[in-house]
C-alpha cells in the first residue's frame, strides 16, 4: 500500500505561508501508471518528495510498502565531496543491494568512465542526471517516481536510457510529474490534478488530460 493519510505540508517563504497539502487522504491505486499535473508552484514536486520520503509531513502518515525509487534524475541526495563510486556505494548499502553489482551497473551504463572517482561537486548537471539515472535503473523497485525526466544525456544516451525504462516498467508501477500532455498520455492510465488547494483524482487519463487543459486555458 503506498497512501497518504490526514497530511499537511506547507512552506514560509519570505514570511508567507504557502501550503502545499492540508488534511490530505489518498490511497495510491495499485498496478496503475499515475500521472500527476498542474501549474507551475502548485506543489507537484513536493509531493514527489514526499512520497520517496526525500521530505517528511508537517503532520499526518504516509504508508509505503513497496519499495519506492526516488525522483529520476534527482541528484539532490548525493554527497558533494564523495566521489561517484562512494554515492554508488552508500545507496546500495541503504537499500541491500550488492554494492559490486550496482557499481558496475551504472559504470557500464552511465558511461561516466574515470569521472566515477572524482567528487560529485565537480560533476556537472547533466554527468549527475546519468548517474543519478544509472542508480535508479541498477535497482529493481515496485514504484518508480518520474518529475519530468525520462532520459538525459545524448541521442544514442536517450535511446539507451528509454530502452532500459521500458523493460523496468513491465514489471513496476510508475508516479510520473509532467506538463506534457504527450507523456502523461503515452506512460500513465489514471492521475492526480493539483487546482489550486484542491487535488482531484481522475480515474481515466483523458479526463485528467481534458481538466488539465481547461485549467490552463
Amino acid at each position: 500500500m503506498l497512501a497518504f493519510k490526514d497530511v499537511s505540508k506547507s512552506y514560509r517563504i519570505k514570511g508567507v505561508k504557502k501550503t502545499i497539502l492540508s488534511n490530505f487522504t489518498f490511497e495510491f491505486p495499485k498496478d496503475r501508471n499515475i500521472g500527476i499535473m498542474g501549474k507551475n508552484g502548485a506543489g507537484k514536486s513536493t509531493m514527489m518528495r514526499l512520497i520517496a520520503g526525500i521530505e517528511p509531513p508537517d503532520a499526518g502518515h504516509i504508508f509505503r510498502s513497496p519499495q519506492v525509487s526516488w525522483p529520476l534524475g534527482f541528484s539532490g541526495g548525493f554527497n558533494g565531496s564523495m566521489t561517484g563510486i562512494e554515492n554508488i556505494r552508500f545507496v546500495s548499502r541503504i537499500y541491500g543491494q550488492d554494492t559490486k553489482r550496482v557499481i558496475e551497473y551504472v559504470r557500464a551504463f552511465a558511461e561516466l568512465g574515470p569521472s566515477l572517482r572524482l567528487p560529485i561537486k565537480t560533476y556537472s548537471n547533466g554527468m549527475k542526471a546519468r548517474l543519478a539515472f544509472g542508480l535508479s535503473m541498477a535497482i529493481d523497485f515496485d514504484v518508480y517516481l518520474i518529475d519530468e525526466i525520462t532520459a538525459v544525456g545524448d541521442d544514442d544516451f536517450k535511446k539507451k536510457s528509454q530502452a532500459v525504462f521500458k523493460d523496468k516498467l513491465a514489471n513496476s508501477q510508475i508516479i510520473m510529474v509532467s506538463h506534457s500532455a504527450h507523456t502523461i498520455q503515452q506512460y500513465c492510465d489514471c492521475g492526480l490534478l493539483f487546482e489550486g488547494q484542491t487535488i482531484r483524482f481522475f480515474d481515466d487519463v483523458a479526463d485528467l488530460l481534458a481538466a488539465y487543459k481547461e485549467l490552463n486555458r
